[in-house]
């Protein structure tokens, strides 16, 4: 890449191209810069109008990209909206909260649902869906628990299932978001309390969530199963690891990749088969790496990109 960054955003454009956006080098970034599969080179595109890291970036049905968030020396509340016919970012409206270290899920309605974070003061259970076609914030239900580091998945009934996180302390529970009704309920709590974890829609529709953090690195992983709402423990990882990917690919496997484990940044990828539930080890990427993003490309490859590790803040990406 042109930059090195870490807590940016990597995000597939409709043409297959990836666009990454902000970030952290030792200074807040507002570059962006695409990636194209059919070259493999980096080209940069238009820079963002605020500096920002620890946001999302969300790619809309109408293929514009929706970033929303972050923090820049303070928690942001705006948002933009990028046009990869153009390359150009326009303002568009700003969130009622302020809040970083959110989520933000595409629902099937073409809306966007942010939820939680940090602002700054406080952690947060609002939640607030952006339109597209008018492209303003309203609120919807709060969640029943305030939390930031969490996830959030869309399931294939619609529904968004927010997990773990933290407020006080490292959490198990789990809420879901009907868009139907605007109203979250709670569901049954995950077998860990865990922060820093990631959670992966599977083909089959059930929800892999892989390590994370409590009082140490986490090496559990579990599925939840929307018919029954109840979660069951798998085997565990290879390596206790949090602040890594996980990646859906195109065979059906789970690829998880790099993290830390409180000690050292780590190299190491591992397969998930969710046919035999088992864990077996990949190749090591070149670089150890934490905060990257992962990207599973049309061609079925997943490109990793930057992050921190041994070696400082990274601009090197690589193909898996």
């Amino acid at each position: 890449m042109t930059d090195a960054r870490y807590s940016h955003t990597a995000s597939i454009l409709s043409n297959g191209k990836v666009l990454v956006t902000g970030g952290y080098n030792g200074g807040v970034l507002n570059s962006a810069e695409l990636y194209d599969p059919s070259i493999g080179t980096w080209t940069i595109t238009g820079t963002m109008n605020n500096i920002r890291y620890d946001h999302t970036a969300s790619v809309l049905s109408n293929g514009k990209v929706l970033v929303t968030g972050g923090y820049n020396g303070g928690v942001l509340n705006n948002t933009e909206l990028y046009d990869p016919s153009t390359g150009i970012w326009a303002t568009t409206g700003n969130m009622n909260n302020a809040r970083q270290d959110h989520t933000a899920s595409v629902l099937s309605n073409g809306e966007v649902l942010v939820t939680g974070g940090w602002n700054g003061a406080s952690t947060l259970n609002n939640a607030e869906l952006y339109d597209p076609s008018t492209g303003i914030w309203t609120t919807t239900g709060n969640m029943n628990i305030v939390r930031y580091s969490h996830a959030a998945s869309v399931l294939s009934n619609g529904k968004v299932l927010v997990t773990g996180g933290y407020n006080v302390g490292a959490l198990n529970s789990v809420e879901l978001y009907d868009p139907s009704t605007g109203i979250w309920t709670t569901t049954s709590n995950m077998n860990n309390v865990r922060r820093l974890h990631t959670a992966s829609v599977l083909s089959n529709g059930k929800v892999l969530v892989t390590g994370g953090y409590n009082i140490s690195a986490l090496i559990s992983a579990e599925l939840y199963d929307p018919s029954s709402g109840i979660w069951t423990a798998i085997g565990n990882m290879i390596t206790a690891r949090f602040l890594h990917t996980a990646s859906v690919l195109s065979n059906g496997k789970v690829l998880v990749t790099g993290g830390s484990n409180g000690f050292s940044d780590l190299y190491s990828a591992e397969l998930y088969d969710p046919s035999t539930g088992t864990w077996t080890t990949t190749s090591n990427m070149n670089d150890a790496r934490y905060l990257h993003t992962a990207s599973v490309l049309s061609n079925g490859k997943v490109l990793v990109t930057g992050g921190s590790g041994n070696t400082g803040y990274l601009n090197s990406a690589e193909l898996y």
